[in-house]
């Protein structure tokens, strides 16, 4: 905290206002001008930025703000020769002031701790075979770059040969993927095999690191609900107390038989009291604390609001591949000619879909040479892919083909099986096997313990659905599910009044995570699906949502308590200063020492580390994330 005072303006101004504060109190007793000039001076430095804002706030705006009440208030009591109380009053709100800060700088080193992880420079090879280094930043899809052994990767890209990869800053998981010829690396993780050369495949400002970045940025800048409501009522509020101010002071004076000086001290007292300063801090830093908590934790929230909605939810729906499975299919059985097996792998090169993905590393040795590139490859959204006659894809999308090989009997129940058809025909079919995650299980386990009904929603099969719900403890679920089945889901449960969370991480999923009251995505997942959701697994672990749903539990029970607090300190030192019970140094102390108070209860959530959060209160899954 002092580190950072010292290198902000403001906090070295505060450090100023201090050490003229203690000199004014050295000098009291001995020189009275002089303690009294100490005290202005402490008064400028700790009053310069409120003032600041103050001014440029009222103007921009065109309506007061909390910060205005502080400088008449330390003015009000400069007037009436009460300097050493301005600046006791001043000092504490500048405190609490730089606290605030000090929340949103800490939630700020959230992206510098990501931005750590991406080298600035990257050695690029030219077209004459030299290499030079130009800035991550210039680099163009396409270029050549080098990639040491040990070196932290630049960018996303094609590696030209095997290595072995640490993902650990995106997944969490510190034992290296093994990477193949053509697989693609991102940017921010460690190669720890030997040196390769990258094919770029992505700007700078397209990787999954710039996206977590940009997402990060923006989540600070989306208030919640609560604080954009305290938004709302401050100016009413201060325009209020300004208005009420000077008519205490005129009533005091006119109907009693105070002094003009008496009711004016009365009346600061009652500004100061009276001014919303633990109010307006009761929920901003406390979210961003709690967002800058998830970010270190994995899991990317895009605002406040998004933070604060997860508490509420009722319902969570989970689509399987990728989110409550590993994802890391294997082909366990196929039949197809050479030809049809050829097209198959090719279209499935244009796909980032973990079955996709099985099927070109079983048959990465295959000879390509003879497909026919000249036909586009489409992806249809639900079902699978298509070239020109060939279609792949799921079971279900086969219905009315003919099956002269009888490949629906080969098919082994309780794996994932797809189909290929040409002409009407099925022509061949795969069989996949994927396993489900420990994690997911447990997270289940510790949702439903909460209260919140667990389903999965998949595009697979029957058997494979039902074996999958099984194994992780969902209570229900929908097989053969297409996008629009998803989002009838989601709606069917909105419609009956619940608030409703959607887990997914594929193109498929875009349309039920926008739906849904909570959108999630996982942060291995398709690109659409992390600009549809509210919220980014980053580390692809079920077990971190658990944890921030249990974060956000008690960001709303922070922020009630500190808004309780807050008002009731208000209304007890008014009504104290309405019976002449409190003089202007106990008032700064009450209500500043509260405005402290409900910022550093916000800041507890910095320090709130995964350790802390059960994943379930039954004895059968104390699993800790």
């Amino acid at each position: 905290m002092f580190n950072y005072l010292v290198k902000s303006r403001p906090g070295q101004f505060l450090l100023i206002g201090i050490y003229f504060i203690i000199l004014g109190f050295i000098l009291m007793p001995f020189v009275e001008m002089a303690s009294r000039l100490s005290f202005y001076a402490a008064i400028f430095f700790l009053g310069f930025f409120a003032a600041k804002n103050a001014i440029v706030d009222t103007v921009q705006s065109k309506s007061p703000n909390v910060d205005l009440l502080m400088i008449l208030a330390a003015l009000g009591a400069v007037t009436i020769q009460y300097e050493s109380e301005g600046a006791i009053l001043l000092l504490i709100f500048a405190g609490a002031e730089a606290l605030e800060d000090y929340a949103s700088a800490k939630s700020t080193n959230a992206i510098s701790e990501l931005m750590s992880h991406i080298p600035s420079i990257a050695q690029v090879i030219k077209d004459n075979g030299t290499v030079v280094e130009i800035p991550t930043e210039d680099l163009k899809v396409g270029d050549i770059v080098v990639v040491s052994k040990g070196d932290l990767i630049p960018i996303d890209g094609l590696t030209d040969q095997q290595t072995m990869v640490n993902e650990a800053a995106l997944t969490g998981e510190s034992v290296p993927v093994r990477k193949e010829k053509g697989h693609e690396v991102f940017a921010g993780t460690v190669n720890e095999g030997n040196a390769f050369y990258l094919k770029v495949n992505k700007s700078s400002d397209e990787t999954i690191f710039s996206n977590i970045i940009r997402m990060v940025e923006e989540a600070q800048n989306r208030p919640s609900k609560v604080s954009k409501f305290i938004d709302r009522i401050e100016s009413k509020y201060v325009i209020s107390v300004l208005v009420g101010v000077p008519i205490f002071v005129f009533i005091l004076y006119t109907f009693t038989d105070f002094s003009f000086q008496e009711a004016f001290y009365r009346g600061m007292v009652m500004l100061t009291v009276a001014s919303p300063c633990a109010l307006v801090a009761s929920a901003t830093p406390a979210t961003l604390s709690a967002i800058s908590n998830g970010a270190r934790n994995g899991v990317l929230f895009k605002g406040g609001a998004a933070m604060e909605a997860l508490s509420t939810m009722d319902v969570l729906y989970s689509d399987k591949t990728g989110t409550l499975t590993h994802g890391d299919f294997e082909v366990v059985e196929y039949a197809a000619d050479e030809d049809v097996l050829r097209e198959v792998v090719y279209m499935e090169q244009q796909s980032s879909h973990p079955i996709a993905k099985a099927v070109v590393d079983t048959f990465k040795d295959l000879n390509l040479d003879q497909v026919n590139r000249s036909e586009p490859v489409e992806e249809v959204a639900g079902s699978g892919m298509k070239k020109g006659a060939i279609q792949i894809g799921k079971p279900s999308a086969f219905d009315h083909y003919e099956d002269v090989h009888e490949y629906r009997k080969k098919a082994v129940d309780g794996n994932t099986n797809i189909f290929v058809g040409k002409d009407n025909k099925i022509v061949g079919y795969f069989s996949l096997a994927d396993r489900v995650r420990k994690e997911s299980a447990d997270a289940v386990a510790g949702f439903q313990n909460d209260g919140i009904r667990v389903a999965l929603l998949t595009g697979d099969n029957e058997t494979v659905a039902k074996k999958v719900a099984k194994e992780v403890g969902a209570t229900e679920y929908a097989a053969s599910c297409l996008p629009e089945d998803k989002i009838k889901y989601i709606h069917e449960s909105q419609q009956a009044g619940k608030v409703v969370g959607m887990i997914g991480d594929g193109i498929n999923d875009a349309p039920a995570l926008a739906n849904a009251d909570i959108g999630i995505a996982m942060g291995s997942g398709s690109s659409v699906a992390m600009e549809s959701s509210d919220v980014v697994i980053v580390k692809n672990n079920l077990a971190k949502l658990f944890y921030s749903f249990k974060l956000s539990h008690r960001l709303n029970r922070i922020i009630a308590l500190n808004v309780t607090f807050s008002v009731g300190v208000i209304l007890a030192l008014v009504i104290w200063n309405l019976f002449g019970l409190l003089n202007l140094p106990l008032a700064v102390l009450f209500h500043e020492g509260s405005t402290i108070l409900v910022i550093l209860n916000g800041l507890r959530l910095l320090r709130q580390g995964e350790e802390e959060t059960e994943l379930a209160t039954q004895p059968a899954y104390e699993v800790k994330v």
